[in-house]
């Protein structure tokens, strides 16, 4: 039995609900269209469009915007990711009409004027400077680069300072007016309503949106070989990420992959890379790995940063784990406890209700179903050690991962 609510308009905008005994709503409304459905020259566009969205409407100034929510103590914010332009807001249950009324006014009708445009691509330059001054970020850019070089995929979502200079509004209009289908959006309401009441407000704001239907035409990246790529910086740690392309979201094996993440370098202090490379030798601060889904492929990486003199050991340390998993079945008792420390954390993680709203809202997208928390947790309980044998077969292998270095000049 699922624990939340569909609508959809006649415009194909989806109303998620989820209730909620509690004074505080958090809602969300999801874009289906990120970095990689940029053009070519287009790169950071989504990112440009996201911040440019806070600036002019048809009926307000940027003051307007801001204080529309502020004033009455609610929280407002944005990002954008690969796949998804997501706009969200944390506020008192009586305030959500008003919060409607004001994603429907900056998602609809904003403006792009470009003394505006002009404002904004000063901060976002100063967005990309700020991630490139710190290596244990623009790592994971460069890395990604690399997986997936010459395919959207691999591009920065902030854009070049070459790129973002020559954004403009037509690349405005065209990337809304090829990407911003109205039946691959979702407003996502999680709080203490009648699904009647949020109906009728999604219809009074939402319902006149004009339908858009326009299909994306997104590319499967091919698969890149693997290989060692250093890049000398004015950097005093050496920082490493080793990694290859993953399973998709809808794959069979993502939650086996998923466990093994969370065995590997995952949250906590217990998993194998921190208690080998921290806890047992203490030759690195952090160390983590991380497995993200994307509709048709993914991302697998683990990064650590050391001191130079250190780097090769932890490297070596991370593929012996690695190694580990390649021949080494879990055991019963091994695999038990694995899949009850993720099941806990994702358990907890359901008390963040904001990131809950979030993921109900992209599976929505993706999947046009959210699965309950007992049907998560029945897919992760249904993985076999033999499936987590294979899946570190197939993604751990040397020969389908790339290593790159950020060492310091000498």
């Amino acid at each position: 039995m699922t624990d939340y609510q569909v609508h959809t308009l006649p415009n194909g905008i989806r109303i998620l609900f989820k209730h909620a005994s509690s004074t505080i709503t958090h809602c969300c409304f999801i874009v289906n269209a990120g970095s990689r459905d940029e053009l070519g020259h287009q790169t950071g566009l989504a990112h440009f469009i996201e911040h440019l969205l806070f600036k002019e409407t048809e009926r307000r100034n940027t003051n307007q915007i801001l204080n529309r929510l502020e004033l009455v103590g609610a929280d407002l914010n944005a990002y954008t990711t690969k796949e998804y332009t997501c706009i969200h807001a944390s506020l008192l249950n009586q305030h959500l009409e008003r919060t409607v009324d004001l994603f429907e006014d900056i998602l609809f009708h904003s403006t792009f004027p470009e003394d505006e445009q002009e404002k904004e691509r000063g901060v976002i330059l100063d967005e990309i400077s700020s991630y490139l001054d710190q290596p244990e970020e623009a790592i994971q850019d460069d890395f990604e680069e690399l997986l997936f070089k010459g395919h959207p995929i691999g591009e920065n979502i902030l854009g070049t300072p070459e790129s973002v200079a020559k954004l403009n509004g037509a690349d405005i209009k065209q990337f809304i007016d090829a990407n911003y289908n109205t039946s691959e959006m979702v407003f996502a309401v999680f709080g203490n309503y009648d699904f009647k009441k949020v109906i009728k407000l999604a219809e009074k704001y939402f319902a006149a949106v004009p339908a858009n239907d326009a299909k994306k035409h997104r590319i499967k990246p091919g698969i890149n070989g693997k290989g060692l790529t250093v890049i000398t910086k004015p950097i005093s740690q050496t920082h490493c990420i080793i990694g290859g392309q993953a399973y998709s979201s809808s794959h069979q094996y993502k939650n086996g992959l998923l466990l093994l993440n969370n065995l590997l370098g995952g949250m906590g202090m217990s998993s194998r890379l921190n208690l080998e490379i921290r806890e047992k030798y203490g030759i690195a601060y952090t160390v983590e790995s991380n497995y993200t889904a994307l509709t048709d492929t993914g991302i697998f990486s683990i990064y650590f940063g050391t001191d130079s003199e250190k780097a090769e050991k932890a490297s070596k340390l991370v593929h012996k784990e690695l190694k580990k998993l390649r021949e080494q079945k879990l055991g019963v008792l091994q695999l038990h406890q694995t899949k009850e420390k993720f099941i806990g954390q994702i358990a907890l993680a359901e008390e963040n209700r904001m990131s809950l709203i979030i993921s109900m809202a992209k599976s929505l997208v993706d999947f046009n179903c959210v699965d309950t928390l007992q049907q998560v947790f029945d897919k992760i309980n249904a993985v076999t050690a033999e499936q987590l044998l294979e899946i570190s077969n197939e993604i751990f292998d040397n020969n389908s991962m790339i290593t790159l270095l950020f060492e310091p000049k000498e």
